[in-house]
């Protein structure tokens, strides 16, 4: 763990330095898996992954020396990703003139036809069911249950006590169960 703290801010200090992109390739190569996937896990469809991802990226790189250190660079990552996924979904469901729960009906539906996804039919009802909780206990069980995040960062990325977390996933858990029980 500290050599972990010790790399991190080591990195954290190169990125600081203009410029520095052998340190901004360094931090592409650590998170950019796991930003995707929990990007992914938000927007459904690969290619808008690859988009939201990419920006990022460019918002990191432009505002690096911005970062406090308050918290990890992972969570601080986390939060702009799930900012900008939320932003994004937010102008393609004013795009398309529908709600934000009718856009996320038509990615679940999409995901069938996608090429990218490897899912089966319990897939996508587990997609349904995490659709049908409120967007905290879908944020929750997302990076909880596919990303394996720990309560304490999901704590610092949602800015909430971790005992409120662990309440919102397990409350979430009990809702999918029933929801695939009744589908």
């Amino acid at each position: 763990m500290i050599q972990t703290q010790i790399i991190e801010s080591q990195l954290i200090e190169d990125l600081k330095k203009q410029p520095n992109h052998a340190a901004f390739n360094i931090l592409v190569q650590q998170y950019q898996e796991r930003l995707y996937w929990h990007i992914r896990n938000m927007v459904k469809n690969h290619e808008d992954t690859d988009d939201i991802l990419q920006n990022v990226f460019i918002k990191v790189h432009r505002s690096i020396h911005s970062f406090k250190g308050d918290s990890k660079l992972y969570t601080w990552l986390y939060r702009i990703a799930t900012n900008e996924s939320i932003t994004f979904l937010n102008k393609r469901a004013k795009q398309y003139h529908i709600s934000n729960e009718a856009l996320q009906d038509r990615l679940i539906n999409s995901l069938e036809s996608d090429p990218y996804f490897e899912g089966d039919e319990i897939q996508i009802k587990l997609q349904r069911a995490i659709q049908s909780l409120p967007d905290k206990q879908q944020a929750v069980f997302r990076m909880k249950y596919f990303e394996d995040v720990t309560y304490d960062e999901l704590s610092e990325i949602m800015d909430t006590s971790t005992g409120a977390l662990k309440s919102s996933y397990h409350i979430a858990t009990k809702k999918i169960t029933e929801f695939l029980k009744n589908t």
